[in-house]
């Protein structure tokens, strides 16, 4: 504005040394500065009402983890998605049953007021499949290297499809557990010494591998054999991130879920926990999410 003032001022001071008349070539370039001063306030204006919508709705992140890992494989996406102004929430996936691990995640989305973007890795894909649907705070989905079932699946019947078997079988150790009313369950490990190779494809420290491996969490065998419930990709957007050096879940099975759940999908080159190995590309997925579905 006062850039514009100082030149009409400038093109006034000439043409009056000059001798001509300035009444009506000045109205006109005041007019012209007024309608551009106009036009820029409004964009400006416009842009401010942008920036304050955003902020106020910006979306409650919920990353819900794996098998054979916890909720602190998600600090490098934690740590990046505070930065940038999201609130973010990791809770524990029990890991005990399909169903009732769906239920406890449900249980923590109702205590979180406005919108939400539910994100879950590897057998937590699973979980945010059958925990939302029909919520509508729950605004996007996104699987990052997951389990996306259809209903009638489980994780066994996906890894034991065509897709599924172009990759070998986990190297797993089966023991039990103690369950309710004298009960006794199964729960799945990982081998130790594979860990590395299989979840991290060497790309670590060895410490910070070793480290991993030593804290994962088992897996119920009833979480793998359990069928999943109607879907909620079905209803809310979705995106997915295939890994494509994934030798826990097939990448071949990750094309397939995604295909099938209308997913918008990108590939990364990276291991099965890829959000600890690229977890910039986690983090561009999930805003992607949070931007599109915007109120």
């Amino acid at each position: 504005m006062k850039r514009n003032a100082r030149i009409a001022g400038l093109v006034a001071a000439a043409l009056a040394a000059s001798g001509l008349s300035t009444v009506a070539l000045t109205s006109n370039a005041q007019a012209r500065a007024s309608q551009a001063n106009a036009v820029q306030a409004q964009a400006l204006s416009a842009q401010t009402r942008a920036l304050a919508d955003w902020h106020g709705a910006k979306p409650t992140i919920v990353l819900v983890h794996g098998a054979w890992a916890d909720a602190a494989g998600w600090t490098p996406v934690v740590e990046r998605l505070e930065a940038a102004g999201f609130p973010v929430k990791a809770p524990p996936n029990p890991l005990r049953g399909l169903d009732s691990d769906a239920q406890y995640i449900h249980s923590v989305l109702e205590q979180i007021q406005g919108p939400v973007i539910l994100v879950g890795h590897s057998y937590g894909g699973a979980v945010i499949t059958n925990a939302v649907q029909g919520d509508p705070e729950v605004k996007a989905l996104v699987y990052i290297a997951a389990f996306a079932p259809a209903t009638g699946d489980s994780l066994a019947g996906l890894n034991g499809s065509q897709p599924g078997r172009t990759i070998p079988a986990l190297p797993v150790t089966a023991t039990s557990y103690p369950g309710p009313g004298g009960t006794t369950g199964t729960e799945l490990t990982i081998d130790p010494t594979r860990y590395p190779g299989v979840f991290l494809d060497n790309e670590l420290p060895l410490d910070q591998e070793e480290a991993l491996a030593a804290e994962q969490r088992p897996l119920s065998l009833a979480a793998v054999t359990e069928t999943s419930g109607t879907p909620a990709w079905q209803t809310i957007p979705s995106w997915y991130m295939v890994a494509e050096g994934d030798h826990a879940i097939a990448p071949a099975l990750e094309e397939f879920m995604a295909t099938r759940a209308h997913a918008h999908t990108v590939e990364a080159n990276g291991p099965h926990l890829i959000m600890l190995t690229k977890p910039g590309a986690v983090t561009d997925l999930i805003e992607q999410a949070a931007r599109a579905t915007a109120r």
